[in-house]
């Protein structure tokens, strides 16, 4: 045999692992988050959320992080929001315990574990007290059901139907967690070795985290929305500071608008909180405020910054914060001081989801000023990071083994001009291998919020379209944060409208760079994505077909069937439904469904209550009775939050939108032939 014809590879056997990116690949990414520094600065205790194929879920566990050598060690094979105590001999998380979670705390110098509560509210926001012996908490008080009446007497051993259920709360229903059970959230005192537990708040009132302890411990400072009108208030909690010892409350704040995620300095001389003035625009530009330690004299450290802030913390000497926010689709750290001068720090903070490529990620910073955080790119999810000595260091790799044997999508930025002359950040992923210059189907991804902003992050769906041939286009539209509040005000009381152009011009800019085939355009996006979607196909048949995920349709019904009742009406739109129908109606999809000619796959969870069921349904009966090829898919048990929340579901989800799109694909390579459909003008709605 001829020496060269020896050396001829061999083909791959048939059952050899494929380097494409698979929906069975979902199972096993892992994502950090959380990453909590030591007070020595030498250890970070961070939550990795794992796929685990035989529960189908994101599983959490918290593992420790040497910082000097980057070592690993499991500290929890489950668990969450760690927390260091101030001396750092101990972390206190969270974790299962039968029906619900309890507040646990380890020693790790013995690698001991106790459980340190018991009661049947699962709790949240941990906060030590400074010096160690307690931890503060959140956590549910179970309350009665209200009543109306009552059944007939239940003979002894008969099967009845279940009792009555009376609503009588304005939020009835919350996504994720469902109809709302009777109970509030209040604050809780625990000592950090076990014993009993004290409640410090009280009343028909929900009160949140985090918590701050003030250096003396003796008080904790939390935010609330309290008062007679409670219930009636959408976005207006104050900072409340509660005495320890007597259960005294003192509230700090009462402007019109939200105050919270209060801290108070380390040398307790000041409150530093986020909020804003309520001027009831659908986007506020969060900011931070300090005043003193009665958060009087208060003033904005990020007026000038035109940026919305995610988290503050205090630096040690009590002289400036650490403060996290999204500008042009990047999450960055800046450290800002008292006098509002910010220094920015770190430009690469990621995290918080697997599917699409939202903005996101967490910190903690050391006393002194070592920075903890996620981070990472296009090419895998969140890492744990480190900022030290004014250079950031990677400290794990999670993924690294599966995206070393997978040929991932490459994502580059794309230059992107609206018609008013406004530029427009885009990205787009191609498959692995892709020629520069070879034209391919064109998927037109569109993030929720609308108020919200996607980035050049790692992202499931991008990978999952990517690896079936098509190219894949995300955009910032005008709306989208991390531009400052004009930008984001633009489509104040007046959505969908022009945020429709900057997706067209995002589109028409991937055609003119060679990438995208004008003749296979396809179109995607959940939520306010999804808003959009249904939009698009009733102005424009350029599209082959179109996926809308769980969707807005009618501004009227999602308003008055959505989770937070009071919240559409009135940030939305001007008027309440029934004074102003038609204001309403002309920003509705369902209003122009009478042009829709493009094929479109319909998709929502079960459990939504943010956009809920019936809004995918009334678009799924439009089309149907218009005639217009449709199919109705719904994912079992999601909510609107947790929509890819089970890795199966997130997979067969993109399988199913892939499979839409597969059959009215045409040109080389497309799955399922079918006659190409020319574009035609864009059928107008009136405006």
């Amino acid at each position: 045999m001829p020496a060269n014809a020896q050396q001829q590879p061999t083909a791959p056997p048939p059952d050899a692992p494929t380097r494409s990116f698979t929906g069975a690949d979902l199972f096993g990414l892992s994502i950090a988050a959380d990453p909590q520094i030591s007070p020595d600065v030498r250890s970070i205790v961070y939550v990795r959320r794992t796929g685990d194929i035989m529960t189908d879920r994101m599983q959490s566990s918290l593992w420790l992080i040497d910082v000097a050598s980057g070592r690993q060690s499991p500290l929890a094979a489950q668990g969450s929001s760690p927390r260091w105590s101030p001396d750092g001999t101990r972390v206190a998380y969270i974790a299962p315990d039968g029906d619900g979670s309890q507040l646990f705390v380890r020693w790790i110098a013995t690698g001991a574990s106790a459980r340190v509560t018991s009661f049947p509210g699962s709790p949240q926001a941990l906060a030590w007290s400074p010096d160690g012996t307690r931890l503060a908490y959140i956590a549910t008080v179970a309350g009665e059901a209200t009543k109306l009446g009552k059944a007939p007497p239940k003979p002894e051993g008969a099967k009845w139907a279940e009792p009555l259920t009376v609503i009588d709360r304005v939020n009835y229903r919350n996504d994720g967690p469902g109809y709302v059970k009777p109970g509030r959230d209040h604050l809780f005192v625990v000592a950090a070795d076990g014993g009993a537990v004290r409640q410090l708040t009280f009343g028909a009132f929900d009160d949140g985290g985090p918590l701050s302890w003030t250096p003396d411990g003796r008080e904790i400072v939390f935010a609330a929305i309290r008062g007679p009108e409670a219930d009636r208030q959408v976005m207006n909690s104050d900072v409340i500071a509660v005495d320890v010892a007597t259960a005294t409350m003192r509230t700090l704040t009462t402007r019109d608008g939200p105050d919270g995620q209060p801290r108070v300095s380390p040398d307790g001389a000041r409150i530093a909180w986020l909020g804003f003035d309520d001027k009831r625009r659908s986007y506020e530009n969060t900011q931070l405020y300090v005043g003193d330690r009665n958060a009087g004299g208060p003033r904005s450290l990020t007026a000038s910054l035109d940026r919305g802030i995610e988290d503050a913390v205090w630096a040690a000497d009590s002289r400036g914060l650490y403060a996290d926010y999204d500008d042009h689709g990047r999450r960055r750290i800046a450290r800002i001081a008292l006098d509002g001068r910010m220094t920015p720090l770190v430009d690469n903070v990621a995290g918080g989801g697997l599917d699409r490529p939202y903005t996101g990620g967490e910190f903690s910073v050391s006393r002194g000023g070592t920075i903890a955080y996620t981070g990472g790119d296009a090419g895998a999810p969140a890492d744990v990071w480190i900022y030290s000595g004014g250079k950031p260091r990677r400290l794990t790799q999670l993924n690294a083994v599966l995206t070393g044997t997978k040929a991932l999508a490459p994502v580059r930025k794309i230059a992107v001009t609206a018609p008013d002359g406004r530029p427009i950040d885009a990205w787009i992923a191609t498959p692995a291998g892709h020629v520069p210059g070879r034209r391919l189907p064109l998927i037109l991804e569109i993030h929720g919020g609308p108020n919200s902003a996607y980035g050049p992050s790692f992202a499931t769906d991008v990978q999952l379209y990517a690896a079936a041939g098509y190219a894949v286009l995300w955009t910032n539209p005008r709306g989208s944060t991390s531009y400052g509040a004009e930008f984001a005000n633009l489509i104040d009381k007046n959505y969908p409208s022009a945020d429709y152009d900057d997706l067209i011009a995002a589109v028409d800019a991937a055609i003119a760079d060679g990438t995208a085939d004008p003749q296979n355009l396809f179109v995607t996006g959940g939520s306010g994505g999804g808003v959009l979607t249904a939009w698009i196909v009733g102005k424009t048949d350029r599209f082959k077909a179109a996926a809308t995920q769980k969707p807005v349709i009618n501004w009227v019904s999602e308003a008055l069937t959505m989770d937070n009742t009071l919240f559409t009406s009135r940030y939305w739109f001007s008027k309440l439904p029934w004074e102003d129908p038609m204001s309403y109606w002309k920003r509705s999809p369902l209003s122009i469904v009478g042009n829709v000619k493009t094929p479109t796959l319909v998709v929502v969870g079960s459990d939504d209550y943010r956009t809920p069921v019936s809004e995918a349904e009334q678009y799924y009966a439009a089309l149907q009775i218009r005639g217009v090829p449709t199919a109705l898919v719904k994912v079992p048990g999601a909510s609107h939050g947790g929509f890819t929340a089970r890795p199966s579901q997130s997979a067969a989800k993109a399988s199913a939108i892939l499979a839409w799109f597969d059959r009215y694909r045409t040109g080389p390579g497309a799955p399922v032939p079918a006659p190409a459909k020319p574009a035609s003008p864009a059928a107008e709605s009136p405006q």
